[in-house]
């Protein structure tokens, strides 16, 4: 178990971990020692041979008292991802071998919740069995951002394919905004850019609170230099507002903040100094 918010677990439900792209290629507007920085502010963030950034894909898993919640589902096996054949088609057990460290098998989902509809956070929505993608947590609600199923849909998209048209198909997808009142303990938190209807979700039980960012911020670097872009971004700017705009909520209600692509451990803490934002761990 990474941590506990009050009552509920939090479980890392690590998928990959490997080299990615330079940093200077997935932040165009930082300056040229974007590599350098990053490794002072994050140390073993990029690789020093290969001058890669190194990056996990992971999961959250949440224990309620009353539900089993998954935040986003990984990379997933025999997927298809022309852009970054480094994921194409893997076969892995490691998401689910996870899973059941903490206990949990598919059937024992109760809902799916997105951050957002990317290649590596939907994966686990299917799996392919006798040429057929099927539902992988078939008792579960899967909770989609409704503006990033649009961007998505009609356009003969692998991932669409693969990954959320058979979810859609077999009547689980509940396609929500920023304001979808899940319960007392679990929200949303609205931070789009990244993706359309990009969202963080946020924790609360027992007088303690934590946000899971998703991609709203894709390095801990990004905490003193909010202003990076990413390369992946569907509107720059906006994603540019919306990591302000958390890092201040994160600031001014003291959250425990975990991070999908955050180095290991991926939690800590936002404080700031004026104007510039840090990053500390516990």
């Amino acid at each position: 178990m990474l941590c506990r918010i009050g009552e509920i677990e939090v479980w890392r439900i690590l998928e990959w971990q490997g080299l990615f792209l330079p940093p200077e290629e997935l932040f165009p507007n930082a300056p040229p020692d974007v590599a350098q920085i990053m490794e002072d502010l994050a140390p073993g963030t990029v690789d020093a041979g290969s001058g890669r950034i190194i990056l996990p894909v992971q999961a959250y898993l949440l224990k309620t008292p009353d539900q089993v919640v998954l935040v986003d589902t990984g990379i997933g096996n025999h997927k298809t991802s022309k852009s970054l054949p480094f994921w194409s088609d893997l076969t892995d057990t490691r998401f689910l071998s996870a899973l059941a460290a903490a206990g949990i098998a598919p059937q024992d989902v109760d809902f799916v919740v997105f951050t957002h509809s990317h290649t590596d956070h939907v994966g686990w929505n299917t799996t392919l069995r006798d040429g057929a993608w099927i539902p992988t947590f078939p008792n579960a609600r899967y909770l989609m951002p409704d503006a990033d199923v649009e961007m998505l849909s009609g356009r003969g998209l692998a991932i669409y394919d693969e990954s959320l048209a058979p979810v859609i198909e077999a009547g689980l997808v509940d396609r929500i905004g920023a304001d979808f009142p899940h319960n007392d303990q679990i929200s949303l938190l609205a931070t789009p850019g990244h993706s359309p209807g990009h969202v963080s979700v946020l924790l609360s039980s027992q007088g303690q609170e934590a946000v899971l960012t998703g991609d709203a911020l894709h390095s801990t670097a990004q905490c003193q230099h909010p202003h990076w872009q990413f390369k992946f971004d569907s509107d720059p700017d906006l994603a540019v507002a919306s990591r302000r705009t958390l890092l201040e909520t994160c600031v001014a209600r003291d959250l425990t903040v975990i991070g999908s692509h955050f180095t290991l451990p991926s939690i800590g803490k936002v404080t700031s100094d004026g104007d510039v934002f840090r990053w500390t761990e516990p």
